[in-house]
């Protein structure tokens, strides 16, 4: 690298890490003086506050708004460089304004691989922190029983329990039938189902019936002790916390959804694309921003940061009802995580090549 590479490389970073830092501090006092008042009445250990609630709070949300400070950053700096007709010295120099994208493009796979560093591993660890920490002092949302459960927890077998506890891993009023093709082969009641450790339940006071065609086999007992590739953990878990798994451990999860013939894994497919899908949104909003800011024109950098925080939020709310579309089966987790970065591409490349020219 040359200098000048060093250079622009220096302040897309230091402008994008600056303009982060100051917002994240402007969003902490207000979400503190917002909960202040929780905070008192709980009696909140100060040591939880920072470590469980506002530390796993940066990483968070420097995340979400990642696309929009690279652009703003991207924006900001460019239409400096080109109000003070430091690119046009560059260019006359002989740099071309192919060679001038290679310090950006170093800067955005910087940007893009501490996105997906924070997006796959980093926020789901500290995140459950931040949710523990809130449903314990400030809203209480955790789920401690479910009622009327029915999960297929592998392909042809369906489990039913009128409830189920989080605390004790037991359920109540249960039935397992198991199917071959559209036919019942057997049929489990019991009063109660307990975890007893990894993959292993029993059943207690249970009635089991076989079924071969007219022949039905009837079979009594005080406990049965059964394998079923589910944990208590798995009956809890809800499409809000995909983002508390790290990528390795949704995708897992999805595979073995997959196996279980379960369809009900929108949120999680969506979640998993969204994660490469924002972290390579880094290379697309650098490319428009650079686009949109390297000439000199009248009126300085108000124009240019008007129309990138416009853009910006455009690209936010797109994400935003992509996701709810697929959720609701209108187009394909895969598209929806992927479309706004397509869009803004589609927009880029064109101006990209008229910039150049």
């Amino acid at each position: 690298m040359k200098k000048l590479d060093l250079y622009i490389i220096k302040k897309f970073l230091g402008t994008f890490f600056f303009s982060i830092v100051l917002i994240l501090s402007i969003a902490i006092v207000f979400d503190l003086t917002e909960k202040m008042d929780d905070f008192f009445e709980g009696q909140v250990p100060l040591r939880e506050i920072i470590w469980d609630y506002y530390v796993p709070f940066i990483p968070y949300y420097m995340n979400m708004f990642s696309s929009l400070f690279i652009f703003i950053s991207v924006i900001f700096f460019t239409s400096k460089l080109a109000g003070n007709s430091e690119i046009i010295a560059m260019q006359a120099a002989g740099v071309s304004y192919h060679r001038l994208m290679v310090p950006y493009a170093i800067s955005a796979t910087v940007l893009f691989f501490v996105a997906f560093a924070l997006g796959g591993w980093i926020i789901p660890r500290t995140s459950s922190r931040m949710l523990n920490f809130t449903d314990k002092y400030v809203e209480h949302f955790t789920i401690e029983n479910a009622r009327n459960m029915q999960l297929e927890v592998q392909p042809g077998v369906i489990l039913y329990t009128e409830a189920f506890h989080r605390h004790s891993n037991i359920g109540y009023r249960c039935s397992l039938e198991q199917f071959e093709g559209k036919s019942l082969m057997t049929r489990t009641t019991a009063d109660r189902i307990c975890y007893d450790s990894l993959n292993y339940w029993h059943l207690e006071n249970y009635t089991r019936r076989k079924f071969e065609g007219m022949r039905e086999e009837l079979e009594r007992g005080e406990r049965l002790d059964i394998e079923l590739p589910i944990t208590p953990r798995e009956i809890f878990i809800t499409a809000e916390q995909a983002a508390q798994m790290t990528t390795p451990e949704l995708r897992e999860y999805m595979e073995r959804q997959r196996e279980r013939g379960s369809g009900n894994v929108k949120a999680f497919e969506v979640e998993y694309h969204k994660r490469f899908a924002s972290a390579l949104g880094a290379f697309i909003m650098t490319l428009l921003g650079v686009t949109m800011s390297s000439r000199k024109v009248r009126g300085g950098m108000g124009k240019n940061l008007g129309l990138g925080i416009v853009l910006t939020a455009g690209y936010i709310l797109f994400s935003t009802v992509s996701t709810t579309f697929s959720v609701n089966n209108v187009m394909s987790p895969f598209m929806a995580a992927w479309l706004p970065n397509f869009v803004f591409l589609a927009i880029s490349i064109p101006l990209y090549i008229r910039a150049s020219k």
